[in-house]
């Protein structure tokens, strides 16, 4: 039978075979085992310690491969765009000179309907970045193209001038600044005075509006003699239901009816109206004061499509406005409400833009 002594003494201890009967050597034994086993607890530690940092250190390793390769390309990327700016369809076109050649100062402008249901302030910020001349003000339901002062900030924080405001003649609008159509038409002449603005463009008005209607075209031109600001009354179209056509608006849909001082043209318009824009640019003559450009299929629908991909001769009429020396405003006022993205927003409306830099520019001017 073994001593207590060698029972509280542990394998190493008994293993070293120094003394291990001797019971004053059993107390040194037990320190020196405790000690060895203090010390392999401690290895143990320092090893699991290191190989967690070494395992951490692999990580960060495989963190920075992985991210290496899109930093450098973001890299790459942010000096290639501070190295080529975007580039801006403000400058006009830069054409070889050439004495037959004829680019006029005709102003491009964007009308803010062309970014709904994006806000009448996404509109001034792609207008500045895409390089329009200024912009048209669709007076509606969003309350800054309501409030001249917040129109007027707008206008100066981008240096984007506006030059047209479009009353708001729209079913959807039929509650903006007032029910009575012709303090409508008041508050309009007011807003483009101030904003520094020239032209108001406003529909005939609807057969449902009739003592409107009935005063109407003796009114604008009432009010036409008291600014400088000229009222553009623009072509509209009949409504269509499956085959039937629905006379919505009075005195007609066809403004070149009757005597107004100033027209606008809207191709779209002429496109649903299933006409010849030619022709009723002819018709408008002289009185031809403003462009609403915008493409057609010649569809129920009055589809503001990016010029150049309907069937309206919109190239031909600009070329016509440049050869003519047209001294009044081309604003695009297109559809854009399904693009998937911002990005493919801005890049409908750049494309309008260059469209009709383009095709403003004619070998020759003839008057």
């Amino acid at each position: 039978m073994a001593e207590p002594a060698d029972e509280d003494g542990s394998q190493a201890g008994r293993a070293a075979g120094s003394g291990a009967g001797r019971p004053r050597a059993a107390g040194t034994r037990r320190a020196r085992a405790g000690a060895a086993a203090k010390q392999a607890t401690g290895r143990t530690a320092n090893a699991a310690k290191a190989a967690k940092a070494a395992k951490a250190v692999k990580a960060v390793k495989a963190v920075k491969a992985v991210r290496a390769p899109k930093a450098a390309k973001a890299a790459k990327g942010a000096k290639a765009a501070k190295a080529a700016p975007l580039l801006r369809t403000t400058d006009r076109l830069v054409l070889p000179p050439h004495p037959e050649l004829y680019v006029p100062d005709t102003k491009v402008l964007l009308s803010t309907a062309s970014v709904y249901p994006e806000s009448t302030a996404t509109a001034f910020e792609l207008a500045a970045a895409l390089g329009y001349d200024g912009v048209e003000v669709m007076v509606w339901n969003d309350p800054i193209s309501q409030d001249i002062e917040a129109l007027r900030r707008l206008s100066d924080a981008h240096r984007m001038p506006i030059h047209a405001v479009h009353a708001p003649c729209l079913l959807i609008t039929q509650r903006v600044w007032t029910t009575d159509p012709w303090t409508k038409l008041v508050r309009a002449r007011a807003a483009a005075e101030k904003l520094g603005a020239d032209t108001v463009v406003v529909h005939p008005p609807f057969r449902w509006q009739r003592q409107y209607a009935r005063d109407f075209v003796e009114g604008i031109g009432r009010m036409a003699q008291e600014t400088d600001v000229r009222f553009a009354v623009e072509n509209m179209y009949p409504w269509r239901y499956r085959d039937r056509e629905v006379l919505a608006y009075a005195p007609g849909w066809d403004v070149t009816d009757e005597e107004y001082r100033h027209f606008t043209i809207d191709l779209s318009h002429a496109s649903t109206s299933r006409i010849d824009a030619f022709e009723m640019a002819d018709r408008m003559g002289e009185r031809l004061a403003h462009i609403h450009l915008a493409d057609g299929t010649g569809s129920g629908k009055d589809e503001h499509l990016i010029p150049g991909r309907g069937d309206q001769p919109c190239a031909k009429l600009l070329e016509r406005l440049a050869r003519t020396g047209f001294g009044g405003h081309v604003v695009l006022e297109v559809n854009t409400r399904r693009s998937v993205s911002p990005a493919e927003r801005e890049a409908d409306l750049a494309e309008a833009l260059a469209f009709t830099r383009l095709h403003l520019a004619t070998p020759a001017r003839v008057r």
